[in-house]
């Protein structure tokens, strides 16, 4: 199914008094005074949307996005079938979550704010339980999934980032996040290192990450963990924990 995702996003940056600024105020380069941007920007993105076959019985369900690796990139649905979710539906594969995987541009990576207003866009359209939204990626989907829970860190029930990686600061945000983690040891494309530094600043911060590492596997680590009931039953699990609210 391919669907064309446009959300505009309006921007507003600086507060102004009088509004844009005139020509005649233009020439006026030096001192400070106040502006204003107002500009739409455009969001595409085509996905990939499953959802169960017993849907109309239910009023909420829970989502599980999931975000493909560098190689999936590019303008054709079919390869974001190649591993993770996608395949496994392809198969014939019934999960208990609607199943949102979008595909990155070519030469592009994930971005929070694309990804966000593809959630957004989910949520108005579809019967979304939005206090059962998990997140989980391959490799660069693995990046994007540690930076996305960094960007809205009281929006996801959990994360399940498998190869990735990212900067350690991103986790100040989400210590209370539910989070499982799995990485091969032999892994030479994204060392188990990138994943486990993640991991300890988690644990250094407060949080309970769990990590599983495979001690034979390679840069394929997903394809044992999307094949294992186990991270599913414990997606279902999970709940956003809500921030608290100042006494």
């Amino acid at each position: 199914m391919r669907t064309a995702l446009f959300v505009a996003v309006t921007c507003l940056f600086i507060a102004a008094a009088d509004g844009v600024a005139t020509a005649d105020e233009s020439k006026n380069v030096s001192g400070q005074r106040s502006a204003k941007l107002e500009t739409t920007v455009r969001v595409s993105l085509d996905y990939l949307l499953y959802l169960p076959s017993d849907y109309e019985k239910q009023k909420s369900w829970p989502l599980m996005l999931f975000l493909h690796g560098s190689g999936e990139r590019g303008d054709n649905l079919d390869l974001v079938k190649v591993h993770g979710p996608p395949k496994l539906i392809a198969s014939g594969k019934q999960f208990p979550f609607i199943v949102v995987s979008p595909q990155c541009k070519p030469k592009r990576r994930w971005e929070p704010i694309e990804l966000t207003a593809l959630l957004d866009e989910i949520i108005k359209k579809y019967n979304v339980d939005e206090d059962r939204i998990c997140v989980t990626g391959l490799s660069m989907g693995g990046f994007g999934s540690w930076q996305l829970a960094a960007y809205s860190p009281h929006r996801f029930a959990a994360i399940a980032p498998i190869c990735g990686g990212g900067e350690t600061y991103w986790v100040r945000s989400f210590p209370h996040l539910a989070t499982w983690v799995f990485h091969g040891a032999k892994d030479t494309g994204v060392p188990l290192e990138r994943s486990q530094e993640m991991v300890d600043e988690l644990k250094k911060r407060g949080g309970d990450p769990k990590l599983t590492i495979y001690p034979d596997a390679g840069h394929d680590s997903w394809t044992e963990t999307y094949n294992n009931a186990k991270l599913y039953e414990w997606m279902l699990e999970q709940r956003r924990v809500k921030p608290q609210q100042p006494q």
